[in-house]
């Protein structure tokens, strides 16, 4: 008899997609492998009328698919390596982190305007607090109007004429198909992206028989990358409920990563990079952590671990 495999996957078109694009790339990497998905509904999928920020704790999208791994109920884990906690429960691991697709986000409007044509007051739709607060550090005349749901029902809001525009992930909207739909992409120097956004997590329990069919699928520049960025993060102590972001870029054996914290309202951008080898691309996040701590990233982040926001 082959093998078979059962991967817990969120219920989302999106979380669908990427569970059945790792169960495709498992087939080919072990054609005789039997492959079945498992839908998990997690706390975060269930609380959809509150911001994330509001809702609290780690692990919203993941926590529950964690606990079936742990439980044996489930042999693998497909992430979206952004919703993963700095902190990775004991006895499983990260096993692999397939190619990266783009990190960006982007500006979807309804009228076709760039984020720099919205006029005055406009209302954009997010309910992440890193989004915000890098459009009101450009715009701080916009409107942030609180967006939850899949990325159908975000896309819908926009079209009923909720809002003037959404700020999505661009993985996501071209994981879809619906890379027409975008209006700009939002560069690095106007909105950093989410610690290990357009990244993909397979987690697996730590010395299991299915780590050995899943390593294949790890891109090794990629898994650099997204350690130096979760290192960042790590140290921050950050999640959903605080304005954190970093991108990391590999050139060659050089890594390079930019890093941010801020308000929530924008008034104040905490931004540094550091470069060095891609070997020490964890030592790098925490010591560009260090740098915004000693910069004042470390009064933001306890006046807002002190707020309800």
């Amino acid at each position: 008899m082959p093998p078979s495999l059962t991967i817990g996957t969120r219920g989302s078109k999106l979380a669908l997609w990427q569970a059945q694009w790792v169960r495709s790339l498992l087939r080919q990497a072990h054609p005789q492998l039997t492959v079945d998905l498992q839908i998990i509904k997690t706390r975060g999928d269930k609380i959809l009328d509150v911001p994330l920020a509001k809702v609290g704790g780690k692990g919203l999208f993941v926590k529950e698919i964690e606990q079936a791994l742990l439980s044996g109920q489930i042999d693998l884990a497909v992430h979206s390596m952004k919703d993963m906690p700095a902190e990775i429960p004991e006895g499983l691991q990260i096993t692999a982190v397939p190619r990266r697709e783009s990190p960006h986000d982007v500006l979807i409007s309804g009228t076709g305007l760039r984020l720099d044509e919205l006029p005055e007051g406009a209302g954009v739709g997010t309910s992440s607090l890193r989004r915000s607060a890098q459009l009101l550090a450009r715009r701080p005349d916009l409107r942030i109007v609180p967006l939850r749901g899949n990325l159908d029902t975000r896309l819908r809001k926009l079209d009923e004429g909720r809002m003037d525009a959404i700020v999505l992930a661009a993985a996501g909207v071209r994981r879809l198909g619906l890379a027409e739909r975008i209006t700009e992409v939002l560069d690095e120097t106007v909105m950093l992206p989410a610690v290990g956004q357009g990244a993909l997590c397979i987690e697996t329990r730590a010395a299991d028989p299915s780590v050995s069919l899943v390593a294949p699928l790890d891109d090794a520049a990629t898994h650099v990358v997204v350690d130096g960025e979760r290192a960042f993060l790590n140290r921050l102590q950050g999640g959903c409920q605080v304005p954190v972001a970093a991108h990391g870029k590999l050139d060659g054996e050089r890594f390079t990563l930019l890093g941010l914290v801020a308000t929530l309202d924008g008034g104040r951008v905490i931004k540094d990079q550091l470069a060095g080898p891609a070997r020490d691309s964890r030592r790098i996040g925490l010591q560009l952590a260090e740098r915004l701590l000693a910069r004042g990233a470390d009064a933001i982040l306890e006046s807002l671990m002190n707020n309800d926001h």
